[in-house]
């Protein structure tokens, strides 16, 4: 029989799934699979755990949680010759990465998928020693997801991004920086850079309209100087996907970007602190197999 290991964050979401384990384990052996779990403890221990199961020799790891706890378990599995499937069950209080794999939140829906779904090759980042499956970014708005508080979050959801986000408009400030993307320079003062994966980033579905998820490429998001009603506006047309019509805002596909700054520049990575500029961005294609439900593989199955 095939192997699967579950790693799921307890806090995450409204921590409803430590009752929903028993069902899951079931239903994983009804699939032909001999299931175990772990509870991570610590940041970091999802990471450590999905290292231990690809030493292991498990045949699919279940990452149970939010962005961050699927970004610690690739984080786990990359540096592996021989990686396992990756099976997702969204837990969080953002699933971007989930939801642009159109990966359900219903937990039995989610385990039939992983079941019965097919296995899909994805595109990794890696940001210098860290890898992202999502987004990596930098400037004060981006701050904003590692800096909502875990609790508020677990009680109000997404609004507590929003809140966070008003309390730090006022501080909002400028970044003199240079971005070089494959044979490209830009440089200027910005309000932000975003570097995507997905189509689905901080819960804007149409950042990124063409995105493609096995290609090779970064979808590269610049943001120039611009007051904060102006911000406010771009924001407002990216609901409907036509920031990209800005004069102010640049769009561009790259696989490999180095961005720098004399400036200290806090970086994002899946929602979570990355780090510090400067950095190097590469794309590693196809790196990942992700268990996807058969719409997103029939609509998205690119240079496979």
């Amino acid at each position: 029989m095939r192997t699967a290991r579950i790693i799921y964050n307890p806090t995450s979401g409204r921590e409803t799934f430590k009752n929903e384990l028993p069902d899951v384990l079931i239903r994983l052996e009804q699939g032909g699979y001999i299931a175990s779990a772990h509870a991570t403890t610590r940041a970091g221990d999802a990471t450590e755990a999905a290292r231990t199961a690809c030493e292991l020799g498990f045949d699919l790891i279940i990452a149970v949680g939010g962005d961050g706890t699927v970004s610690e378990v690739l984080n786990g599995i990359a540096d592996f010759e021989e990686r396992p499937h990756i099976g997702i069950i969204p837990m969080g209080t953002v699933n971007d990465f989930a939801s642009a794999l159109y990966i359900p939140t219903d937990t039995k829906e989610a385990v039939d998928t992983i079941v019965g779904g097919r296995a899909m090759f994805v595109d990794l980042g890696k940001m210098n020693n860290k890898y992202f499956m999502n987004i990596a970014g930098g400037g004060k708005i981006t701050e904003v997801s590692y800096e909502a508080p875990s609790k508020l979050k677990a009680i109000i959801g997404p609004l507590a991004y929003y809140i966070k986000g008003i309390e730090i408009l006022p501080q909002m400030t400028t970044t003199d920086i240079r971005i070089e993307y494959d044979e490209n320079v830009f440089e200027g003062e910005v309000m932000l850079f975003l570097i995507g994966l997905t189509n689905s980033i901080g819960g804007f579905d149409k950042l990124v309209p063409d995105a493609k998820f096995n290609d090779g490429m970064f979808s590269l998001l610049i943001v120039e100087d611009v007051s904060l009603v102006e911000l406010a506006r771009i924001m407002t047309m990216a609901t409907r996907g036509e920031h990209l019509k800005h004069e102010k805002v640049h769009y561009a596909k790259a696989g490999d970007i180095r961005i720098s700054s004399y400036d200290e520049v806090q970086l994002n990575l899946d929602g979570e602190f990355g780090g510090l500029l400067p950095a190097r961005f590469v794309n590693y294609q196809q790196h990942i197999a992700i268990r996807v439900p058969d719409k997103f593989y029939e609509e998205h199955m690119y240079n496979e």
